[in-house]
């Protein structure tokens, strides 16, 4: 049976409102395991915003991230993989695209996110154990 992005993806990702403030972005990338915030309209995937986000669009604006919505400084993702692509497919394509994670949507809403590692392992799981030579 062909697995689908689903089966491996990490559901429910980090994402706030694109209303919230810089701030509370900043609070959530502040923890080392947090690489990405993802912005959203009700359950619509909005934008992405990292670190680096923040220092360019607020930090050197000289904006206040207590009063900078989210919305206003979030960047389109990169790519997006639908949740009922076959994981092969979507390994294929983050390595094409030399991506390490993704936001996964359903009909433009967030549902998870999935990393190549997650992906390798999953897919190295359902491989035959090699036949030994004699």
């Amino acid at each position: 049976m062909d697995q689908l992005v689903r089966d491996a993806m990490v559901p429910e990702p980090l994402a706030l409102s694109a209303t919230a403030s810089a701030r509370e972005a900043g609070e959530a990338l502040a923890r080392t395991e947090v690489r990405a915030v993802f912005v959203c309209e009700g359950d619509e995937l909005k934008g992405v915003v990292t670190r680096k986000t923040l220092v360019r669009e607020v930090v050197a604006r000289g904006l206040d991230p207590k009063t900078t919505e989210l919305g206003t400084i979030a960047e389109p993702p990169n790519a997006t993989v639908d949740s009922t692509m076959l994981l092969n497919d979507a390994f294929a394509f983050l390595e094409e695209n030399d991506l390490e994670r993704v936001p996964v949507v359903e009909d433009r809403r967030l549902v998870g996110v999935l990393s190549r590692s997650a992906v390798q392992r999953r897919l190295a799981e359902d491989e035959p154990p090699p036949e030994l030579e004699l």
